[in-house]
């Protein structure tokens, strides 16, 4: 699985990188998890607002920072789906 964090390094998007963190952490999921900070790579997902969460290439949020709890729950579902 592959997560990623878009945001071009404002103080925002580094406290949902650390929520993130957190989330695979607790849920137990392997993953990776990356940091794209480039303006064209964040426009590739038609991303308006950062930062945002992309969980395997589907765009999980925009433009806010979602708790732990709630990244754990879209991880564990995508593992599901990925078998």
């Amino acid at each position: 699985m592959n997560v990623k964090v878009l945001g071009t390094g404002c103080a925002r998007c580094k406290q949902l990188y650390a929520e993130a963190q957190k989330a695979l952490a607790q849920s137990g999921v392997a993953a990776s998890l990356e940091k794209v900070e480039k303006i064209d790579e964040i426009m590739k997902f038609g991303v308006m607002m950062t930062p945002a969460l992309v969980i395997d290439a589907e765009v999980k949020c925009s433009g806010r920072i979602p708790q732990a709890a709630e990244i754990v729950s879209w991880l564990t579902t995508a593992a599901a789906k990925a078998g």
